[in-house]
């Protein structure tokens, strides 16, 4: 790629000719648009850059058709000609200009897919070292995967816990749905997906009975990411009926975030009227008494 600058006399206006200035791509690019940043300034008597006559332009040079670009009016004649120009020295004028060819990544990298790749080794069981019995099911996993994914799951499988010895371990007070979607998370980094399978099951459960159960899962192995995910899931689907209810989740598994926008959408008019008639209300007051008194504080915030 070559570039060239060509200044001309253009036009006429104001009543006086004006110098133009335009950068030209000479030479094709073997990529499909060329990007250049183009500065120009006239330089003065004392060799200092001018304030008044410079300019800055960043442009995409077309490969194909006109690829010329720059200012028409970049100096009036006038200016130049005067006797009292600070730019004419022996009859010449310089102007400085300076090319940068923005090079674009020529060589295309695509997205990581490592989570495609360790859901395939979920999927087809291939070198497990460990499986879970989970209400009657059992489920084939990697004891290295999940101990660099859950702390809880290194200090049960890679520390000196008895588990670290088990080929096969019993866990209680979860169920196979759910402990299935906290695997896929684990190799994945994703939430459960709509492509068949489990999502028949799935579709039996509420999505934010799902999401209530999946987020206690998470609290439980310690998935920081996994726990702000459901939280926004559980958000993104409250309402005056189950605001209660999702505030009574964030309370039990430490979700700051997802209380306070609870608290926030509580607290609000026509809400809490209608929220404290709810049964969840009712649940979330005997559960945490002491959610009466942020909320009253919040209330009485609200209204000074």
């Amino acid at each position: 790629m070559e570039d060239k600058v060509l200044p001309e006399w253009y036009s006429k206006e104001d009543n006086g000719e004006y110098l133009s200035l335009f950068l030209e791509l000479v030479r094709e690019s073997t990529s499909n648009n060329v990007r250049a940043i183009f500065d120009a300034f006239l330089v003065e008597k004392d060799d200092e850059p001018s304030s008044t006559h410079a300019d800055r332009g960043v442009h995409v040079h077309p490969t194909i058709g006109y690829t010329a670009w720059g200012w028409p009016q970049f100096v009036k004649r006038s200016d130049l000609e005067s006797s009292s120009s600070s730019y004419v020295v022996d009859g010449k004028v310089r102007i400085m200009c300076v090319v940068i060819v923005i090079r674009d990544n020529t060589v295309p990298v695509p997205p990581s897919d490592i989570g495609a790749h360790l859901g395939g080794l979920l999927d087809r069981g291939e070198g497990t070292d460990v499986s879970f019995l989970v209400d009657g099911e059992t489920f084939p996993a990697h004891r290295a995967v999940l101990a660099a994914r859950s702390p809880v799951f290194r200090a049960e499988l890679l520390g000196s816990m008895a588990e670290s010895k088990m080929s096969s371990i019993t866990l209680h007070d979860i169920e196979p749905l759910t402990f299935r979607a906290l695997l896929r998370f684990i190799y994945t980094d994703k939430l459960p997906a709509d492509d068949g399978g489990d999502q028949l099951k799935m579709a039996a459960m509420a999505t934010d009975e799902l999401f209530q159960k999946l987020l206690a899962a998470a609290d439980r192995y310690d998935l920081s990411r996994l726990k702000l995910m459901c939280a926004q899931k559980l958000w993104e689907a409250v309402s005056v009926d189950t605001v209660a209810t999702t505030l009574i989740h964030a309370e039990m598994h430490g979700c700051p975030e997802l209380k306070s926008s609870c608290l926030d959408f509580f607290v609000q008019d026509k809400n809490f009227k209608e929220t404290v008639l709810t049964e969840g209300y009712v649940q979330l007051v005997q559960r945490f008494p002491s959610i009466k008194d942020e909320i009253r504080g919040l209330l009485r915030a609200k209204s000074m």
